[in-house]
C-alpha cells in the first residue's frame, strides 16, 4: 500500500489539480506532453442474437506494423447485455441516489438521502468507500458477463482486452457499439486494485462512446477573441447548488446566449449556422412514451416544449452534410439520464441525434444525477474547458479522481462521453 500511494503521488494523476472548482491563482499545469495510446474496441451484432467484439490494441514497439484487430463472438445475448446495463445503472440508483439514511452515519438524519444532499462526502468517507466497493464489483460483473465464455477465441480475446484495461498505462479508449452501455461505470477486478475506485474504467482511462460516420466540412467561423455559448435552462433550477456560479462563468468568459423557452433553441437549431461553441443545458430529462413500446428522452426548460431526438432532427436534418452549414458545438447535457441511447432500430433519443446533425461530442449523466452534484461537476468541467487547454476525454478522467480523492464521491464516473474525447475549444476554424 505505502509504495502504490508513493507511485500515486509521483505520477500525479490528477494532473496538479487542487479543489473543486481550481483556486484563483493557482491554475492547473499542463498536461502531459503527447496523447495516452489508444485502444479501440467495437461491438457490433454479427445476426440477429449474436454479438462480435473487435479490439485494437496500442502497439509499443519502436516500428509499429499495421495495427492488428482481434475478433471474438460473444456469448451473451445483445438483450441480455443491455438489461445488465440498465441493472447497473438501477444499482447506482439504490446506492448512491437514492438511498437513505437509517440515522447509523454521523451527522444524517434518518430518512435523508446523504449522497444526494452534497458533492462533498469526506465526512461520510467509510460509508462512501463502502458503496463504491460494491459498485466496483457491479461493475465488473457487467464487464465479466459480456466476456464470459468457453470459447477459445472469446478466452483469448478477454484474456487480451482486460490485460489492456487493468494495465498501469492510461489509454484513450473509444468504444464504437449500437449498445451503448454506461462504460465509465464498468470496472476490472477490485480485488487487483489497490482501491475500489481505481478499478473502474473512467477512473483509469478516457474513456468514450463513439461512432463510425464519417465527418463533414462545416462552415468556418473564422478567428474570434471569445468562445461562443449557450445556457438553455429551466428557471426554476436557479437556485439550485452552484448554478448562478455556472452562469456567471459562462457569462464572464464567454459571449452567452440564455434560453429559457424550448421554442427560442429549437427557432435557432433551425437556422443553418449554429455558432456555438458549447450548450450546456440545465433542465430536467425524462422519459415519455413516443410510440406503443418506445419510451424516448425528452428534456424541457421553463415553458412546456417537450424536446427530443425527433424534433431536433427535423430542424436540422436538411443542412446534415451541408459545408454551408454549421452545427459543432460541445454539448454539456446537465439533465438526468441523457447519456442513455435507445435500442438499436428505435427513434434515437436527443444525444445521439445531436452527434448526428455534427455536434463535436455530448457529455451527460447515465443516472437520475442529483442537483447539487450536477451543478459542481458542470463548474469544474466549463471552468477548464473553457480555457482551451484541455481536451473533453482529459477533463472527464481528472474530474473523476478529483471527485473520487478529495470528495469520496463515485458521481464524477456516471457522466459518460459521446464521442469529443478529443475535443477541445478552438476560436479558430
Amino acid at each position: 500500500m505505502p509504495q502504490d500511494l508513493a507511485v500515486e503521488v509521483v505520477r500525479d494523476p490528477s494532473h496538479g489539480f487542487t479543489g473543486v472548482p481550481p483556486q484563483p491563482g493557482s491554475p492547473p499545469r499542463p498536461p502531459e506532453e503527447g496523447p495516452p495510446a489508444e485502444l479501440r474496441v467495437k461491438l457490433y451484432r454479427t445476426s440477429e442474437k449474436v454479438l462480435t467484439i473487435f479490439a485494437c490494441a496500442p502497439d509499443a514497439s519502436p516500428a509499429p506494423a499495421v495495427p492488428r484487430w482481434h475478433e471474438a463472438p460473444l456469448e451473451v445475448s445483445p438483450d441480455d447485455l443491455r438489461e445488465r446495463a440498465d441493472r447497473l445503472r438501477n444499482r447506482w440508483h439504490d446506492l448512491v441516489v437514492y438511498y437513505q439514511s437509517e440515522g447509523e452515519e454521523f451527522g444524517t438524519r434518518v430518512g435523508s438521502r446523504p449522497f444526494a444532499e452534497t458533492a462533498d462526502l469526506s465526512e461520510l468517507a467509510d460509508r462512501a468507500d463502502s458503496v463504491t466497493a460494491k459498485l466496483a464489483e457491479e461493475g465488473y460483473d457487467l464487464l465479466d458477463v459480456m466476456l464470459h465464455g468457453s470459447g477459445y477465441d472469446l478466452g483469448r480475446f478477454r484474456e487480451f482486452l482486460l490485460t489492456a484495461l487493468a494495465g498501469q498505462e492510461t489509454l484513450r479508449i473509444s468504444f464504437d457499439s449500437d449498445l451503448h452501455l454506461p462504460w465509465p461505470m464498468l470496472a476490472v477486478d477490485p480485488s487487483a486494485c489497490a482501491t475500489p475506485w481505481e478499478a473502474f474504467l473512467g477512473h483509469r482511462h478516457q474513456v468514450e462512446q463513439t461512432d463510425t460516420g464519417y465527418p463533414w466540412d462545416h462552415a468556418p467561423l473564422g478567428h474570434r477573441d471569445l468562445a461562443t455559448t449557450s445556457l438553455n435552462k429551466d428557471d426554476s433550477l436557479d437556485r439550485v447548488g452552484r448554478a448562478r456560479e455556472v452562469h456567471k462563468l459562462l457569462e464572464q468568459r464567454s459571449r452567452l446566449i440564455v434560453r429559457s423557452r424550448g421554442s427560442d433553441l429549437l427557432h435557432a437549431l433551425a437556422g443553418p449556422v449554429f455558432n456555438e461553441d458549447v450548450m450546456y443545458f440545465w433542465c430536467h430529462g425524462r422519459m415519455v412514451q413516443s410510440g406503443p413500446s418506445t419510451p424516448g428522452l425528452s428534456i424541457r426548460l421553463s415553458d412546456e416544449e417537450h424536446i427530443d431526438g425527433p424534433v431536433v432532427s427535423r430542424k436540422r436534418r436538411r443542412f446534415r452534410h451541408d459545408s454551408r452549414a454549421r452545427f459543432k458545438p460541445f454539448v454539456l447535457l446537465n439533465a438526468c439520464g441523457t447519456a442513455r441511447a435507445a435500442a438499436p432500430g428505435r427513434l434515437k433519443h436527443l444525444g445521439q441525434e445531436l452527434i448526428g446533425m455534427g455536434a463535436d461530442g455530448v457529455l451527460a449523466p447515465q443516472i437520475d444525477m442529483p442537483q447539487d452534484f450536477a451543478t459542481e461537476y458542470a463548474y469544474a468541467f466549463l471552468d477548464l474547458y473553457l480555457t482551451g487547454r484541455y481536451t473533453a476525454g482529459e477533463i472527464g478522467l481528472l474530474l473523476v479522481r478529483r471527485f473520487a480523492s478529495e470528495f469520496r464521491n463515485p458521481l464524477a464516473l456516471a457522466y459518460s462521453l459521446h464521442c469529443g474525447i478529443d475535443s477541445r475549444l478552438r476560436l479558430a476554424s
